[in-house]
């Protein structure tokens, strides 16, 4: 987490190998992807590890692309997969994010936000990756669907055994699903370490002002009127 402009769209970009480090390690499970180059490596066996759901789910599917089509194609690109097999697994996955199957047919102008949601989930976790990046996953989705949306990735990370990258600038988001939590500044890591302690005695001012500045309800807070002038 961390403000506009802290780092967290490029170190996801160097991470998902779209950019070159100039120094360090980008370690997957016992393999070095920061030798890699970044031009190279869509045609990597290790793509498939890795995958991504964006921010604005309909904006990342291809407007010719049935809900079918768009969760095969990772599929058929990075598992040389077809057929019958294909179709199978498409079904299935659709069964696992909760997207009814009668709308594996449909374009994306003819879904709603939490089914296009479930169309790029569905997506990202069909070449079973081991790492999954979710950038700002839920920001353009209604409350209540935010919350069924966060409910599925939580599944889906216990049951697939996924890993999740999720960058947000929702902290009560993050407090909810993050077991581990990295605080950016400038480019700069400012604190690291488990969620909870973080959220509960942050040792750097610059995360005492963000948590400082979420929002909060309290019901017991009486509002105080504006006066005329203020009006």
């Amino acid at each position: 987490m961390g403000e506009s402009g802290c780092g967290k769209s490029t170190l996801v970009r160097l991470i998902n190998r779209l950019l070159d480090p100039t120094s360090g390690s980008i370690n997957l499970a016992g393999t070095e992807l920061a030798a890699l180059k970044a031009r190279a490596f869509a045609a990597n066996p290790n793509r498939a590890r890795i995958q991504m759901v964006f921010q604005d789910a309909g904006d990342s599917l291809n407007p010719r692309y049935t809900a079918a089509d768009a969760i095969a194609d990772p599929v058929r690109r990075l598992k040389k997969m077809s057929g019958a097999d294909l179709k199978r697994r498409v079904e299935a996955l659709a069964d696992m994010t909760g997207l009814p199957r009668e709308l594996l047919s449909r374009f994306p102008h003819q879904l709603s936000g939490g089914q296009k949601a479930r169309v790029g989930i569905a997506r990202a976790i069909a070449p079973r990756p081991r790492l999954m990046i979710l950038d700002e996953p839920t920001a353009a989705l209604d409350v209540s669907v935010q919350a069924v949306i966060l409910q599925l990735l939580d599944r889906l990370r216990r049951e697939e055994g996924i890993g999740l990258l999720f960058v947000s600038h929702d902290l009560n988001v993050v407090r909810m699903l993050c077991d581990d939590l990295v605080v950016l500044q400038a480019g700069k890591v400012m604190e690291a370490g488990p969620s909870q302690a973080i959220f509960q005695r942050p040792q750097s001012d610059y995360t005492r002002a963000l948590l400082d500045a979420v929002p909060y309800f309290d019901p017991q807070r009486r509002a105080v009127p504006l006066s005329s002038s203020a009006a």
